[in-house]
C-alpha cells in the first residue's frame, strides 16, 4: 500500500482477484468501496490505503482485491481488501520475526502482528483480526452482507 510493503498470514487469505465489478452500497463508511459477487457470496471490499492513510487507492493494472478471512464477533467473515498490488508469498523463519515495537501509549500498534526482516528491510505483518474492527468501519451496518447470497 503506497510505498510500504505489508504482509498477511497466508492461511487467512482465500484468494487474490483482479478488480471485478464493485457495487456501491449507500450509507457505508468511506473506506468501504462496495461489495463484490464472489461465486454467489456478497463480499464487502475495504480500501486499505484509505483506511490507513486517508488516501484513496488508484486503480491500475496491478491493483488487486485480496479476499481474506477476518474473525469478528466469534465468526469468520470474508472481506475483500483493495490493495495497490499483490506481490508474492514470502516465508519467514523464526529468527526473521520480531514482535511489533512498543511505540508509546499514543501510538496504536494493534494492527501489527509482527515485523518480518528480509534483505535489510522490514515487512509489516498485519494482525488480520484487528485490521477491520466493527466500531471503526461501521461493519455492523453490513455484517449481514456476508450471509447474503446472490
Amino acid at each position: 500500500m503506497g510505498d510500504e510493503v505489508f504482509a498477511a498470514d497466508v492461511f487467512r487469505i482465500r484468494e487474490i482477484l483482479e478488480i471485478p465489478q464493485i457495487t456501491k452500497v449507500p450509507g457505508m463508511p468511506k473506506q468501504v468501496e462496495g461489495v463484490i459477487n464472489l461465486r454467489g457470496d456478497v463480499v464487502p471490499v475495504i480500501d486499505l490505503l484509505l483506511h490507513f492513510t486517508g488516501k484513496k487507492t488508484t486503480l491500475n493494472d496491478n491493483t488487486a482485491i485480496i479476499v481474506a478471512e477476518i474473525k469478528q464477533n466469534n465468526e469468520t467473515v470474508l472481506v475483500g481488501l483493495l490493495v495497490d498490488e499483490a506481490k508474492e508469498v514470502v516465508s519467514f523463519n523464526e529468527d526473521e520475526l520480531e514482535q511489533p515495537p512498543s511505540l508509546g501509549i499514543f501510538i496504536d500498534n494493534r494492527y501489527l502482528a509482527a515485523m518480518g526482516k528480509k534483505d535489510d528491510s522490514f515487512v509489516i505483518i498485519l494482525n488480520m483480526d484487528e485490521l477491520l474492527r466493527s466500531e471503526e468501519l461501521g461493519l455492523a451496518a453490513y455484517s449481514g452482507l456476508n450471509e447474503a447470497k446472490i
